[in-house]
């Protein structure tokens, strides 16, 4: 309001609600607000965990056709382009073809440009073990590095606001990730989104969120994973 010269709350929300200008407005206005600090394996118990589910479905053979992976709040690419990683090394590490998928959806669409643009500085890159670096990014010549095609391909991006989830597509997925996003929220709120998670994960399906994030939440059709170190849910199967 400062920037536009507006000090009537009223004339400013009639500027936000106003035809496409408003909309331009709404999106810019959105950028500023959320939090967009993020990085490469942010909590990598987490990111493990959704190794050790993986390897667990493949050594038991309940794998389906594709591996369905969903990171909500994905701000700019960071956590997609990590769970992508650990999915294509797993599949590798067990002589499989990398059949797998990951949508990321974020509100900021300026944060959606610099994750499909797939160039990040130089300093959240070298914070990363040398060898996941070396294999998967490019160094270019103003010093800052390319995600790989590889892995480009293999994330969706999408815009997308957690808070209309009931009116996504309800694609079902094997992994829901969802850190620092739900901790935003009213308590009975964090509970809506929660449920209407269970409803697009498959049996056995895997949510997880950040720690302490939801801590009274119960489903009928959700266990509680036992690993102390991540907050997770998996939901039983048919016959359970």
């Amino acid at each position: 309001m400062r920037e536009l010269g507006q000090t009537d709350y009223s004339q400013y929300y009639n500027r936000v609600i106003d035809g496409v200008s408003g909309m331009m407005e709404w999106s810019v206005l959105i950028d500023r607000l959320v939090v967009k600090e993020t990085s490469f394996f942010r909590h990598r118990p987490s990111i493990d965990y959704v190794h050790s589910c993986l390897k667990r479905m493949i050594v038991e053979n309940t794998l389906s056709e594709s591996f369905e992976v969903w990171s909500v709040g994905c701000s700019s690419g960071e956590e997609p382009y990590s769970l992508s990683m650990i999915v294509s090394d797993t599949f590798e590490s067990a002589g499989l073809d990398p059949y797998y998928g990951v949508t990321a959806t974020d509100i900021s669409r300026a944060a959606l440009t610099i994750a499909r643009n797939g160039i990040f500085p130089q300093r959240k890159v070298e914070m990363m073990e040398p060898a996941i670096r070396q294999r998967y990014f490019t160094q270019q010549d103003n010093g800052r590095y390319l995600i790989s095609p590889e892995l480009q391909d293999r994330v969706c991006f999408n815009h997308a606001n957690v808070l209309n989830i009931n009116e996504m597509p309800s694609m079902v997925q094997d992994i829901i990730f969802c850190q620092n996003l739900l901790i935003y929220f009213r308590r009975w709120l964090r509970h809506e989104i929660m449920n209407a998670f269970v409803e697009r994960l498959k049996p056995g399906g895997v949510l997880v969120v950040g720690l302490g994030e939801v801590v009274d939440w119960s489903h009928p059709e959700m266990s509680r994973a036992p690993a102390d170190e991540v907050q997770a849910y998996i939901k039983k199967s048919v016959d359970a």
